[in-house]
């Protein structure tokens, strides 16, 4: 018996849970994939965006219709290492040591408004992200599988942010802005009330062991050679463009190939192609780049990138 392509297993439920998602966050169907696309790479996301336009909202209804234990931390500038991977407290009757943990240990952790912690905190949490551990005390503690960290940033100009260095920024696997909604889907908000499908009613459509059976899923989508010479050549176009003085490093270009098999997934097809490199790129590259001043348009320079660069 043939066994189903890896991206046609879980198809009809993972086609549910991104059509409950759009009845949530009305309007902004790219950015909700690009969200799903994230988790099932096992990345990282980054929403970049003033308040109020439903970053906190995306957050809440990923973990519920994906079935996984979520919690949210108001990132503050008081807000210590400690408060977030937890902390040992002496137990007297025992004699011992026990170990609290902080909210990092969900499946889901929405950092809010992570630019307006200390440095201090925020590495805190960059680097449980990377190594998917804590260590406390000279123990170390590995975090749920999945784990999924989904934070927002205030724009820079905001009182009282302080912006995560390129190093640091390097460890979210996505950047996304979800701006304003579009009139039809405003109106709707207003008619409603905002109550047209509330977070808390939501129902898990797929649970964690479902989800991590989809993430190796997408680790077996096919790359044929001339997709990799694709992305080396998005490298190359980064590295050499003259308003760049920093490019997609290595561990970028891998970051890269992970999303687009993720977007091919989300396709249904087994093998990525060059449109699902494309569709990913912006929101992979943006935050990884660095220009070398002012009076370029990130998005802009992006597109041009991809316009230019030859599919082999």
């Amino acid at each position: 018996m043939t066994s189903a392509p890896p991206s046609l297993l879980h198809a009809e439920p993972l086609k549910a849970a991104l059509a409950q998602l759009d009845g949530v966050i009305l309007g902004k169907p790219g950015q909700i994939r690009l969200a799903v696309a994230c988790l099932l790479a096992r990345g990282h996301l980054l929403i970049e965006d003033q308040p109020g336009v439903g970053k906190t909202t995306l957050a809440g209804a990923l973990a519920r219709t994906f079935g996984l234990d979520f919690r949210r931390v108001q990132f503050t500038a008081d807000l210590l290492p400690a408060d977030l991977t937890g902390v040992s407290v002496w137990d007297a009757p025992n004699s011992t040591f026990r170990f609290h943990q902080g909210p990092v240990f969900s499946e889901v952790l929405l950092a809010d408004e992570i630019n307006r912690a200390t440095p201090r905190t925020q590495g805190a949490l960059l680097e449980a992200m990377e190594e998917r551990q804590v260590s406390e005390g000279g123990v170390t503690r590995p975090l749920p599988d999945p784990f999924f960290v989904i934070a927002t940033q205030n724009p820079a100009a905001f009182v009282g942010t302080s912006p995560l260095p390129e190093a640091q920024l390097d460890r979210f696997l996505m950047t996304v802005t979800l701006g304003y909604p579009d009139p039809r889907a405003e109106r709707t908000l207003l008619e409603t009330g905002g109550r047209s499908l509330s977070v808390r009613g939501l129902g898990a459509v797929l649970d964690a062991p479902t989800l991590l059976q989809m993430q190796r899923e997408v680790d077996g989508i096919h790359a044929a050679p001339p997709l990799l010479d694709y992305l080396q050549l998005l490298a190359r176009a980064t590295r050499e463009h003259p308003a760049l003085s920093v490019g997609l490093s290595p561990r970028a270009l891998l970051a890269l190939l992970s999303a687009a098999r993720a977007w091919a997934y989300l396709a249904g097809r087994p093998m990525a192609l060059p449109e699902d490199v494309q569709a990913v790129f912006p929101a992979l590259a943006a935050h990884r780049l660095t220009l070398r001043g002012p009076g370029v348009s990130v998005p802009d320079l992006l597109a041009r990138i991809l316009a230019d660069t030859p599919i082999p």
